[in-house]
């Protein structure tokens, strides 16, 4: 499978958030990904329910939904009731995760589970099958533009080699501080699917730069 890019709408221009959201759908990328944060599991607030009911009126890509918030499992109806495509949950916050994780499949979700930057890969034994998808986190989660966690390469590397030995398509997503050079890092140890976010919004062709991290 071809790599996929998933801009992350975190750093977009929120003033004109139409007109971002048209650009991703006239790029070359895959998802978008949406940063969900409560300011109690991370220390910021992003948006909400009413963002993404507006955006699945305009929005052509699938919604990649990322759930940086304590008790995801209370909101897993009306994240569905947005038409997301994927709901991401943190192992952190979930303390009955397969119980989650069923519950969004049973929504009509694609499932994924998001470790933060000192959340060891081997955790995932045990529920790493019947997860859609693992989102390593190679900044720590709550605001854009942080510089990347070196180590998240080698980590998206030992998640490669579980996935691999347990016979699995679980597709690893890395988010956080990714570019052209950590991009292509990340994508030789096996992660599947980049997010970007202030590397695509911030500079002067975001539509270019989405196409030249799907050549890599």
């Amino acid at each position: 499978m071809k790599h996929l890019i998933a801009p992350s709408l975190l750093a977009a221009d929120f003033l004109h958030l139409q007109k971002e959201v048209e650009m991703l759908n006239e790029s070359a990328a895959d998802w978008i990904h949406l940063d969900i944060m409560d300011g109690v599991f991370v220390p910021n607030i992003s948006f909400g329910f009413p963002i993404l009911e507006v955006l699945k009126t305009v929005s052509r890509k699938p919604l990649d939904v990322h759930l940086m918030i304590v008790e995801p499992q209370k909101f897993i109806q009306e994240i569905a009731a947005t038409g997301a495509y994927l709901m991401n949950v943190h192992y952190e916050a979930c303390t009955h995760l397969h119980r989650t994780i069923s519950a969004i499949k049973e929504a009509g979700m694609k499932a994924g589970v998001t470790l933060n930057p000192h959340t060891p890969v081997h955790l995932l034994e045990d529920i790493i099958q019947d997860v859609d998808m693992v989102l390593l986190m190679s900044v720590n989660p709550g605001y854009g533009g942080q510089k990347f966690i070196d180590h998240s390469v080698a980590k998206t590397k030992a998640l490669k080699d579980m996935i691999t030995r347990k016979g699995l398509n679980t597709l690893i997503e890395v988010d956080g501080g990714v570019n052209f050079e950590t991009g292509k890092r990340l994508l030789e140890a096996g992660a599947d699917v980049l997010v970007a976010g202030s590397f695509v919004f911030k500079s002067p062709d975001p539509k270019q730069v989405i196409a030249d991290l799907k050549k890599l």
